[in-house]
């Protein structure tokens, strides 16, 4: 079995002044069969910049975010097995489970909600996923 990096040509990384990512990792790998994706942030793909508004919004730019980078792997959300979430304060449970519900009502994947004391960055939510490639 031999590891894949998966490009995701749609989403702007973060980059320090001398081009290298902020970060360095993948936004998602694949092998065997399953789609591995990083936490993924509000970030906004076309300018690599955060969306710094309220938790809701930052939930479903975090969701689009993992939407996107399983599309370029093949797979989508429907295929997720195990979904992450890290958030800055559990008190938006409520609110992030609201957003969360419009992508996963039924069938929902496994799901692990974790309060984190904080980031280097300026957002409040991250979300990560393992997936199955798409067998359509």
């Amino acid at each position: 079995m031999k590891k894949e990096i998966v490009e995701v040509p749609r989403i702007n990384m973060p980059v320090m002044p001398d081009g290298r990512q902020v970060v360095p990792l993948s936004l998602a790998t694949k092998a065997g069969g399953f789609v591995y994706v990083s936490g993924l942030p509000p970030l906004i793909p076309e300018t690599g910049e955060f969306a710094l508004s309220d938790i809701q919004a930052q939930t479903r730019q975090s969701i689009e975010n993992v939407k996107t980078v399983l599309e370029a792997a093949g797979s989508s959300l429907a295929d997720i097995l195990k979904v992450n979430i890290y958030c800055s304060n559990s008190g938006y449970f409520a609110q992030v489970n609201e957003v969360y519900r419009e992508y996963f009502n039924e069938d929902a994947p496994a799901r692990t909600f974790v309060t984190v004391g904080s980031w280097m960055m300026p957002f409040d939510i991250e979300i990560d996923c393992v997936a199955i490639e798409n067998s359509k």
